[in-house]
């Protein structure tokens, strides 16, 4: 019985979704294409404590 409601909210959140007109922070955007740009994000100054080494070996897979 709880299948139509759920469809439902499911519709209703899709259809939001689809006609909705986000808000858009253009300089927000620009600060932050301008940080990569000038190497701010770089891989190699980023700290992994997760990085056991083998992200940059390819293990022969096509």
């Amino acid at each position: 019985m709880g299948r139509g409601r759920a469809k439902a909210k499911q519709t209703k959140v899709a259809r939001e979704l689809k006609y909705s007109s986000p808000s858009m922070d253009i300089e927000a955007l620009q600060r932050e294409l301008s940080a990569s740009e000038s190497g701010e994000w770089s891989n190699e100054d980023r700290d992994d404590s997760h990085d056991d080494g083998y992200d940059d070996y390819d293990y022969g897979r096509r």
